[in-house]
């Protein structure tokens, strides 16, 4: 932190993206879940990536296709079992995600792989920031130019350091690797046509349409 703010473009996808589920306290008590001990992690598949201005694809099989935005963390180099305190040696920076999900699959299928796996249901962009302070940043959500989330990072249940830490302890972290680090309150759904923009204080906004 403190450090000169930098941009950087994506060079390849990710080899996974880790995403964390009910982060926000706010979001938990939407969904009428209970507030989690320990970060809840699910994984989206590389398949599902795509970037700034690319589109997202409304799938056959599902009625209710919410957008989620999020503050995701870009790993800079691999690591394993780090702790709280080194966890920023590992960070290449911070990204907007959107972290798409049909609804109506997640409440049916009881987990989550099916709902947030789809192919372009994870848009990350425009580019990669670091030299920022990721604890309180706004992060917002516009569906058609209508704000539908603002909130702020400071919400976190769990914040950027404590989710890399947590998840080294699980798996290697590779580098380019993207923690995705929650949503907070306001998910809601979208139809064939709509702009979805994230926008997130000092990093820039990050948009799709979908067909």
């Amino acid at each position: 932190m403190g450090n000169k703010l930098k941009i950087y473009k994506f060079v390849k996808k990710p080899s996974k993206v880790i995403a964390v589920g009910l982060n926000y306290i706010d979001h938990a008590k939407e969904l009428n879940m209970k507030i989690p001990d320990e970060p809840i992690i699910f994984i989206k598949p590389q398949t599902a990536v795509i970037w700034n201005k690319e589109k997202v694809k409304y799938p056959k099989m599902s009625k209710q296709v919410d957008y989620e935005a999020e503050l995701a963390i870009v790993i800079g180099k691999k690591c394993k079992n780090i702790s709280v305190k080194n966890a920023e040696k590992y960070i290449l920076g911070y990204t907007c995600l959107n972290d798409i999900t049909a609804r109506d699959l997640q409440r049916k299928d009881g987990q989550w792989t099916r709902a947030k796996s789809f192919d372009t249901f994870c848009p990350i962009g425009p580019h990669i920031v670091s030299g920022i302070n990721p604890d309180d940043l706004k992060i917002e959500c516009y569906l058609n130019d209508k704000l539908k989330q603002s909130s702020s990072t400071k919400n976190l249940i769990f914040n950027v350091k404590k989710l890399v830490s947590f998840i080294s302890q699980v798996m290697t972290l590779e580098k380019y690797d993207v923690i995705s680090t929650g949503t907070p309150v306001g998910v809601g759904p979208v139809k064939i046509g709509d702009k979805i923009e994230i926008k997130i204080e000092k990093i820039g906004v990050l948009t799709n349409y979908v067909e």
